[in-house]
């Protein structure tokens, strides 16, 4: 019985928190349909990384950020863009073939940046700040991500 009862409390406890997570960020989630309530422009476009396949080329969850980004600098939301990811090893490298993605676009170069120390959403919203100097960022990711990356920010 009290085995029940303190799972009870453990999912009670994981649904407040995931509640007041929504709850307190919602009104900062938007779609790109939205994007006009962006004001005062963002410093920059913040792209988190999500896995790329053995063949170097993004996965669907990655790819879709990367096509928002693409959206969002054609239309002027903001010129600058910063790719973060996972290159913890010579042998995976989130970064590079984000930003490949986007140059090969028509995206200058000198428009997207690479955080090589990306490794969690936590550590890419910190670098954001202290390494790159950006103070408002406008964070692509999917919706579900979206509330937390933001209750991280």
């Amino acid at each position: 019985m009290s085995i029940l009862i303190f799972a009870l409390a453990l999912f009670l406890c994981y649904a407040g928190i995931n509640l007041y997570t929504v709850l307190s960020t919602k009104d900062r989630v938007f779609s790109l349909s939205e994007k006009d309530r962006l004001s005062p422009a963002p410093d920059a476009i913040l792209v988190l990384g999500a896995g790329v396949r053995r063949d170097g080329s993004p996965s669907n969850m990655l790819e879709d950020r990367l096509l928002t980004a693409l959206e969002l600098y054609e239309e002027g939301v903001c010129g600058t863009i910063l790719v973060s990811g996972d290159h913890g090893s010579d042998s995976y490298d989130e970064v590079n073939v984000m930003k490949k993605y986007l140059v090969d676009r028509g995206i200058p170069s000198q428009c997207v940046f690479m955080d090589h120390a990306g490794f969690s959403t936590y550590d890419s919203l910190y670098r954001a700040r202290a390494v790159f100097g950006a103070t408002r960022l406008l964070i692509v990711t999917q919706k579900y991500h979206a509330y937390r990356s933001l209750m991280i920010g």
